[in-house]
């Protein structure tokens, strides 16, 4: 994509590619730069967390992939014949695939990030809580 880039470094970074993108492209994708503008400081929220969790954040594969693992197999084996045993090839092959999963980047800073501490564009902010998170807490 032109315009915006996954990989800004800081939020005001992210907005002028927004912006920038929502120049080039809103006459001929309106419907999406205002998706985009309307939905920005959601889609823009792992600011708010430790740079090192931010590849875990902007993407769904970790949702994806383990599924995709089960679904090839139940297709292969056209159905699993019952319902139990679907579940119990799903579960099977779920409890397989995490054997294999990568551990999360900076694992360490998740203490950090449960008591609310504060971050800005991936950087602890000292003394700094972060009011939305501490409420949900």
């Amino acid at each position: 994509m032109t315009g915006m880039s996954a990989n800004a470094e800081t939020r005001e970074q992210a907005r002028d590619a927004a912006q920038r993108f929502a120049t080039e492209y809103g006459a001929k994708y309106p419907k999406a730069v205002t998706t985009l503008e309307k939905d920005a400081d959601v889609l823009l929220t792992f600011f708010d967390f430790p740079a090192e969790h931010w590849k875990h954040l902007r993407t769904s594969n970790v949702i994806e992939s383990p599924f995709a693992t089960v679904r090839l197999r139940q297709r292969v084996t056209k159905g699993a014949g019952s319902r139990t045993k679907g579940l119990l090839m799903a579960y099977k092959l779920l409890d397989m695939a995490q054997a294999r999963w990568r551990r999360l980047d900076g694992a360490h800073l998740l203490p950090l990030v449960r008591a609310g501490i504060g971050f800005a564009d991936g950087v602890q902010q000292e003394g700094k809580v972060n009011r939305t998170k501490a409420k949900a807490a």
